[in-house]
This record gives C-alpha cells, structure tokens and sequence, in this order.
C-alpha cells in the first residue's frame, strides 16, 4: 500500500523543466523582430510573449519567413500543446539571435507530459510568465 501511495504521488507532481539563458544587459534591446511560426496553434502564447518585451520598453514587430526581418534581432519561438481531456502547454522555446548568433534562449517542458500533476493544466501565462521574466532579467519592467 505504502508503495502504492509512493507512486502516485512520484507521478502526480510531474517534473517541470526550465532552462534559460538571459538576454545579455550589454544588447541593449530597444526592438526586436519576431518570426511568426504559423505552426503555434496557442492562441495566448505569441501575445504573452509581446506582452513581456512591451512591458519592458522593447518595441516588437512581427514578420513571416518570406520577408525580411525590420530588426538585426530576432526572435524565434515554438509552443506546442498536449491533450489529456483538454489541451494544455506542454513545451515552448524561445531563441534570440544577433547576425545569426543566439544571445538568449528559453526552453520550458513537462516532462512526461505533466503526469498526473493538476499543474499542467494551468495557464500558458502562469506557465510562460516566469520563464519570461528570467529570460528578460536585465531588462526591469517599466512603470
């Protein structure tokens, strides 16, 4: 029994993994460029991400891959959605590059898809905000 109760809750708290590399004070940043993925079929995920440069000042405009990029940076990014009796965000990257040289990155993903966690169902905005915020800590959020 005991190993039972063991195991349902090794598998209900899922294993969450974030992996971020700042954007570098030293860019800069004013505006950034965004590569639309039309493949994202998050509706909340491209302008939560906006939503973060914004705060901080940073100016986004976005383009598709057919066109050129307004910006020497540019910002990349995928979200994909699992299903487990609704949809819910199961892995994201973001990537930012200068001249084709990455300068900052996140990756967020449930391992094993969230498991039996309830945490997985959250938002994308509580899921992606903190990740967010660590990958734009150099650049504070403007009142």
């Amino acid at each position: 029994m005991k190993a039972l109760i063991l195991l349902l809750l090794v598998l209900s708290v899922g294993c969450t993994s974030i992996e971020v590399r700042p954007i570098p004070a030293e860019e800069n940043l004013k505006e950034i460029s965004i590569k639309e993925n039309p493949k994202v079929t998050v509706e909340d995920y491209l302008p939560l991400v906006e939503k973060a440069f914004h705060e901080r000042g940073i100016k986004t405009n976005t383009f598709k891959e057919s066109q050129e990029a307004p910006s020497p940076y540019i910002l990349t990014y995928t979200a994909l959605r699992s299903w487990d009796f609704v949809t819910y965000l199961s892995h994201a990257e973001l990537k930012l590059e200068k001249n084709g040289k990455t300068i900052g990155e996140a990756i967020y993903h449930l391992r094993g898809k969230g498991g039996l966690s309830f945490m997985k169902w959250q938002g994308v905005e509580t899921k992606m905000t903190p990740v967010l915020d660590e990958l734009l800590q150099h650049y504070p959020i403007k009142e």
